[in-house]
């Protein structure tokens, strides 16, 4: 006699064996001294005879039902059905698992965390961060679940016309290079086939390129020199302006200038760069020598100046 759902829940575990309630063709509920219900399917391929589980009825002191009469033999049936096409359901299962964890594993998000690790390696500290800010704010929300492999140039230009929807197309185009980046790291390693990013050239909305003023002519040089001689602020801002020519580098990393990496003596100042990790060298003038030396009583370790005592 087929089950029915209240006689597997009028009996009652041995507390000495197993028990088997039998549905039919293969499928019956084993039930545990513990108390535990699971349903198995028993079946030949191969001329082996194996077993199946299809899973939990109910959990040993739960009265919850997981995996009820019906799902159980529809479960059956899919498994009896892979028996006929001469498919092991048992190893079908293994092989489902591999792939779902392959899949996984090569994720838009998943492939692009391996080349930011990989990156990280060689990019300044706040350059990475900035870049991983991008992406966990402006792509992994949209594709990043999404296998590599099956994103098209489509799907990429949404996520990018949602950038581009915030008026920073800079950003949108940005984007697109750094996820062209992770496209081809994922050919590379061998989880795409191709760089969708590469078919957007041009789809995007051009920058606006903002020219900065500049005094290409010596008067006009002069007359910016003369109005930092002429600055009434604090002395270390003045420094900073008086530093400034001299030093050419940018304004954020002469902001971060720190004591330690300056070498008065020897008129060198090295530091990590904010883009590059190698180290920057920039040699020191005289008049940079000088006006650091006028800032150092200001801003300097007490009574440890610079490299040096003469300092």
């Amino acid at each position: 006699m087929p089950l029915t759902a209240l006689k597997i829940s009028k009996v009652k575990p041995d507390s000495e064996k197993t028990l088997r309630l039998f549905d039919g063709r293969g499928l019956y509920l084993e039930i545990a001294p513990s108390g535990g219900k699971w349903w198995r399917l028993k079946y030949r391929i191969g001329g082996k005879e194996k077993r199946l589980s299809l899973g939990v009825y109910t959990a040993a002191g739960s009265s919850t039902v997981e995996v009820g009469l019906e799902a159980a033999r529809k479960a059956a049936e899919d498994a009896r059905q892979l028996v006929r096409d001469g498919i092991d359901p048992s190893q079908e299962r293994k092989a489902g698992k591999l792939r779902a964890a392959h899949q996984t594993a090569n994720t838009f998000e998943a492939v692009a965390r391996e080349w930011l690790e990989k990156q990280a390696t060689v990019w300044a500290p706040a350059h990475a961060e900035r870049i991983v800010r991008l992406f966990e704010r402006d792509i992994f929300p949209h594709i990043g679940n999404r296998p590599i492999a099956e994103i098209e140039a489509p799907e990429l230009l949404l996520v990018l016309r949602r950038i581009e929807g915030r008026d920073v197309a800079f950003t949108a185009h940005r984007a697109r290079q750094y996820s062209g980046m992770v496209f081809r790291y994922g050919i590379a390693t061998g989880r795409c086939q191709r760089d969708p990013a590469s078919d957007l050239r041009g789809a995007l909305a051009p920058v606006q390129e903002t020219n900065f003023a500049a005094a290409t002519e010596p008067e006009e040089f002069a007359a910016i020199l003369r109005a930092i001689d002429a600055y009434d602020g604090t002395l270390t801002v003045r420094c900073a302006l008086r530093l400034a020519p001299l030093v050419a580098v940018r304004p954020g990393e002469l902001r971060k200038a720190e004591w330690k990496d300056i070498d008065l003596d020897n008129a060198e100042w090295r530091y990590v760069a904010s883009k590059t990790h190698p180290n920057h060298i920039v040699p020191l003038s005289k008049q940079a020598v000088r006006i650091l030396r006028e800032l150092h009583p200001l801003s300097g370790v007490p009574n440890v100046p610079c490299r040096t005592m003469r300092c």
